[in-house]
């Protein structure tokens, strides 16, 4: 079970990765267009709405499909059947193996956060929870700046297209972000060795 769900993951993950670098452009934009119309429509509309928006829509073609071809099949006087015909005999239900291996995923991503959460909040390492407090503490200042809605849709644009943008400018990139890693290892290292050291010493213990 574990191969499986070892497995599972890593097509998810390979799966995510050919989606944000565009290997099928086609899908890429695709999936980039809907999220940014779903993200963008629950910024202006209920969520509600925008549920009954896309269900409403996805039903205006299915239906308009579907007396279109019973039309053409009665001018025809061809016996098709039902045009979707294959998509309802496919089994989309669960299967009790999928279901476990997605519960055990989840219960891995679920002890990893509550660990992790717990090592931070608690201050096992005092420099990775001064870290935490400095990304909480930029986060009152964009909180206050935007609502989450807004970060999602930012969010959803980064996620497209920094890919791209990496692709075509990488040596650049790569320079500032050794540059900028460097400095704030400097800037730890010199906060470390302030610190007393029983502090310094906890994470070694």
């Amino acid at each position: 079970m574990e191969y499986h769900s070892f497995s599972g993951e890593c097509t998810t993950a390979s799966k995510t990765v050919e989606l944000i670098h565009w290997r099928e452009p086609k899908k890429s934009m695709a999936a980039f267009i809907l999220s940014l119309i779903v993200l963008v429509s629950v910024a202006t509309l209920s969520v509600i709405s925008v549920v009954s928006y896309l269900l409403l829509a996805c039903l205006c073609v299915t239906i308009t499909f579907r007396v279109y071809k019973s039309v053409i099949q009665a001018i025809q006087k061809s016996n098709d059947g039902h045009p979707f015909r294959s998509q309802l005999d496919r089994d989309i239900s669960v299967s009790p193996e999928l279901a476990q291996q997605l519960a055990e995923q989840c219960r891995t991503h679920l002890n990893w956060f509550s660990i992790q959460t717990r090592r931070l909040l608690l201050v096992e390492d005092l420099v990775d929870s001064l870290k935490l407090a400095a990304v909480m503490w930029l986060m009152t200042y964009i909180g206050a700046v935007f609502n989450g809605v807004t970060i999602l849709i930012l969010a959803d644009v980064i996620f497209f297209t920094t890919p791209l943008i990496y692709q075509k400018k990488k040596s650049q990139i790569d320079r500032h972000v050794e540059l900028l890693r460097s400095n704030v290892e400097k800037i730890l290292e010199r906060l470390q060795d302030r610190l007393p050291g029983a502090v310094r010493r906890t994470k070694a213990e």
